[in-house]
């Protein structure tokens, strides 16, 4: 329900707890705020997050809440329903997949095996290389900006 969660959010302790609980998770499962148990166990701040930046994502949610970004898991069975009509639609373009081996996502059920085992590479024929990077996270751009940008420049000097 709309504002259900943000009250959960602002009851454990509003942007700050969150946010630095989002950019610490190392966790190979989903981020979790059981209801009624705020954010226990709040880490620091990552230190590849600079101070600037978390002035400005604090100042920026403290003023507009999460309402938009919560608004997308929302809409995930009209977001399904709206995309019906490409089901089965190959992405072909040539691609360079690059996760971190501690993003939640990439250790959800079934997502390891989806993108080693073929499934990938079945729905993005021209997958060229995958590239898992150990020790990062869901942020890895941040992260690791230098080994990130390194991987775009040598995929897109191939062309």
């Amino acid at each position: 329900e709309p504002g259900q969660i943000e009250a959960e959010v602002d009851a454990a302790g509003g942007p700050d707890k969150l946010l630095r609980k989002v950019f610490s998770y190392r966790e190979p499962s989903p981020l979790m705020l059981p209801q009624g148990h705020g954010l226990t166990k709040v880490p620091t701040y990552p230190d590849w997050l600079s101070e600037e930046d978390i002035t400005y994502y604090h100042d920026t949610f403290e003023k507009t809440g999460f309402t938009g970004g919560l608004n997308y898991y929302r809409a995930l069975n009209l977001n399904w329903e709206i995309t019906a009509p490409w089901t089965g639609a190959q992405v072909k373009v040539p691609v360079k997949f690059i996760v971190g081996d501690l993003d939640l996502t990439y250790s959800a059920q079934r997502v390891k095996d989806y993108i080693h085992k073929g499934g990938m590479k079945k729905d993005v024929p021209l997958l060229q290389d995958i590239v898992v990077l150990e020790g990062v996270g869901h942020f890895l751009q941040e992260e690791k900006p230098d080994v990130i940008n390194e991987h775009i420049y040598d995929f897109i000097k191939k062309f």
